[in-house]
């Protein structure tokens, strides 16, 4: 059934359709309203047999879907940026553990200097938890994503996060195609826990392994992972069986087949992306894109087939790692090594910064013209970066850093703003 509705309350709606046991809830924005909206279902009835429990932290909300999903229970919770950050040590523990939790993370950037708006950079931070890491392009995808995301991780055992961009998704208003909770009922069976705990048969769960176990047991979790590949488009096949609409599986490609230059990227932005290409065909160009959903594991084969008539591969991303540069570009490139095609790195939209058509257009014909560097920055304002950075050089001559830091950061916001 068609409604209109905000992407936070689509994916609470798809996550009461999957018939949680446990939600353990700590706000965050931008994940609130997705928490709230199971909240009020709870309380009204409309979600049954079902627990919510306000907890007093992120750590506090991981730790409890760990224990209700060891004592054998469904178990949700949703998280952002710093609260992600706050929860890692549990993050690790329920991978390590093999608890099949699902979690959202309404992607945010990670302070200092403070910023509540969308990159993937919270997300990216806990690459190798050991989590399955889904993308979502649309909010029809980020419903259809957490349907599929508890039978991915209760038939792999594995916790999975599903990564939504914050504001530009959740809090967005499009149409979404809600499925009937016959045809979930259908697709999704009830769960049957592989660990269950059980004070008449207790066992200990996460005890201490030493070295000469150690690196199989971490080996074994990686190799849970590679099972995920064969997985995750199986189950993308049957609920396009049973929905009756493509969404899920590793990658999505878009005009792919005789192009050039293909762009990489997650996320919202793949429909800009998609918009810009469409023009740059119109101008004759050949260029397609490749969007990743699946992020962790990551699809080397399937990448590396797709891409292998490129001439060159941009990745767009909205994450960096300071001191070397992109992440899902090294990936990439990993995918695609012992190949002549340059992997060009481009970071954007980090802290909520629009990605518009305009400086996409430009930056594609550059790229296919060899002008792109191998790590650009979409849209820097490089004189506000070079005004900062020679004044920390002049202090440094001259006198105490930590002051011109603090004013440093407040040229830039008060430059920008």
């Amino acid at each position: 059934m068609f409604e209109q509705c905000e992407g936070s309350h689509a994916v609470a709606k798809a996550v009461a359709l999957s018939r949680p046991e446990v939600i353990c809830a700590y706000p965050i924005s931008p994940q609130t309203h997705i928490v709230e909206g199971l909240g009020k279902m709870v309380k009204s009835g409309a979600l049954k047999q079902c627990e919510y429990i306000n907890v007093e932290s992120e750590f506090a909300a991981m730790s409890v879907a760990i224990g209700a999903s060891a004592a054998g229970a469904r178990a949700y919770t949703a998280t952002a940026s710093q609260g992600l950050l706050y929860m890692a040590e549990a993050v690790y523990n329920a991978s390590g553990l093999g608890l099949p939790i699902v979690m959202t993370v309404a992607n945010r950037a990670i302070g200092a200097p403070i910023n509540i708006w969308n990159d993937h950079t919270d997300s990216m931070s806990m690459r190798d938890a050991g989590w399955l890491q889904i993308f979502a392009e649309t909010n029809q995808e980020a419903l259809d994503l957490h349907i599929q995301a508890f039978r991915i991780a209760e038939e792999l055992s594995l916790p999975v996060m599903v990564c939504m961009d914050g504001f530009i998704l959740t809090h967005a208003y499009e149409r979404v195609d809600m499925p009937e909770q016959d045809q979930v009922d259908r697709f999704l069976p009830p769960y049957e826990p592989r660990q269950v705990l059980d004070p008449k048969e207790p066992v200990t769960i996460g005890a201490m392994v030493g070295p000469e176990a150690f690196t199989e047991v971490r080996y074994l979790a990686h190799a849970k992972q590679m099972q995920a590949l064969e997985l995750i488009p199986q189950i993308a096949a049957e609920f396009k069986q049973e929905f009756g609409r493509e969404s899920g599986g590793l990658i999505k490609t878009y005009r792919l087949e005789d192009a050039d230059t293909i762009v990489i990227a997650m996320g919202s932005v793949l429909g800009t992306i998609k918009d810009t290409v469409d023009d740059l065909r119109n101008e004759g160009v050949k260029i397609g894109v490749l969007g990743i959903t699946s992020y962790r594991p990551f699809p080397i084969e399937a990448i590396r087939e797709a891409t292998a008539h490129g001439k060159r591969i941009v990745v767009i991303e909205k994450c960096f790692a300071v001191g070397i540069g992109g992440i899902v570009s090294r990936d990439v490139r990993s995918a695609v090594q012992n190949r002549p095609q340059p992997v060009l790195t481009v970071v954007a939209g980090l802290g909520g910064r629009a990605i518009t058509k305009a400086s996409l257009h430009k930056l594609l014909l550059d790229a296919i013209a060899d002008k792109l560097e191998q790590l650009t920055f979409l849209d820097l304002n490089w004189d506000i970066v070079n005004r900062v950075l020679e004044r920390e050089k002049s202090q440094r001559r001259s006198g105490p850093v930590a002051e011109s830091v603090l004013r440093d950061i407040g040229t830039v916001a008060s430059s920008i703003g």
